[in-house]
């Protein structure tokens, strides 16, 4: 059976850039996918053929579900264990793309990437409750559930070089930043306020204006790859990002840590997971939706840093 590689979005250009900065063998390690791929044959070209946020069966799936990319290092065992769980369900379909894009698929109907198409619509929609709450003010949801909480961190380079200490440090001229798109990424509004708290206006006007016109702050596509990836290049400094990403990185041995943020209502975050009104398998949702909610499930979540959204 046709199956698409377990890895991951988008061969941006700025992953090919990795061979000309570092040893082939380090390009290797930083390089998606963070995850083992399934079974079959493997044509992963890093930097060439590289797609690291669509996993699993892309033919006739029995389950579709569209993840926030922030949660990407979760799914390989969150599905693993809902299929034994669930063993009907064999195939299945999801993606770990930022939210703004996985909607804007849902409206076009559709995902291209490269030469792929992939028209395949979900049964289970995931994303901040804030975005969730506004698209099921349009209609979006039969029934949606939280399941998992995060909060904010800064992503630096090990022995944090720069010695950046908090939120106000990504404002000076010696720190280049990696900031996730807040027209894509439901991270980037969080950040935002929290620099107009931390800062004022000043604050958010020279990381997000002065600092964008003079390239210190880059705007990331899909910043939990990209900015990792930039740190580990040193094209950025440091990086906002959510605390399990920072988690995760180091979880795995990438030369990364974390400045911790306080945790306060601008920095937290709500997952949230919907049934789609339209969903092309409404029990396979409902069934999944109901296992984002058991205690195996929020097991899983908390591994990976997560905290319980009950």
């Amino acid at each position: 059976m046709l199956r698409l590689v377990d890895a991951i979005v988008f061969g941006f250009a700025f992953i090919s850039i990795i061979r000309m900065v570092l040893p082939a063998a380090a390009a290797e390690k930083i390089d998606p996918p963070w995850n083992k791929p399934p079974d079959g044959l493997s044509f992963t070209v890093p930097g060439i053929e590289n797609v690291s946020d669509l996993h699993g069966d892309i033919v006739d799936p029995d389950l579709v579900v569209f993840f926030g990319g922030n949660e990407f290092m979760v799914m390989p065992s969150l599905m693993e264990a809902f299929q034994k769980k669930y063993p009907r369900y064999r195939k299945i379909f999801y993606e770990t793309l930022p939210p703004g894009i996985i909607q804007q698929q849902v409206n076009e109907k559709a995902l291209v990437v490269g030469n792929l198409r992939i028209a395949l619509q979900p049964d289970v929609f995931t994303g901040g409750k804030e975005k969730m709450n506004q698209l099921q003010d349009e209609g979006w949801f039969e029934e949606t559930v939280p399941y998992a909480r995060n909060t904010l961190a800064i992503m630096v380079k090990k022995g944090n070089p720069k010695r950046v200490l908090g939120i106000k440090d990504l404002g000076r001229d010696d720190v280049r930043v990696s900031m996730p798109n807040p027209e894509l990424e439901d991270i980037g509004k969080k950040i935002i306020a929290t620099y107009t708290r931390e800062g004022g206006a000043e604050l958010k006007r020279k990381i997000m204006d002065a600092k964008v016109k003079d390239k210190t702050t880059f705007v990331t596509r899909i910043h939990h790859r990209q900015t990792p990836i930039r740190i580990m290049q040193e094209t950025s400094d440091a990086g906002p990002v959510w605390y399990t990403e920072a988690f995760f990185q180091q979880m795995i041995g990438n030369p990364v840590e974390m400045v911790e943020v306080p945790s306060n209502e601008d920095t937290r975050s709500t997952s949230v997971a919907g049934r789609m009104k339209n969903a092309p398998h409404p029990r396979a949702g409902s069934d999944f939706l109901q296992f984002l909610q058991s205690s195996e499930a929020q097991a899983i979540f908390k591994q990976y840093g997560f905290s319980s959204a009950q």
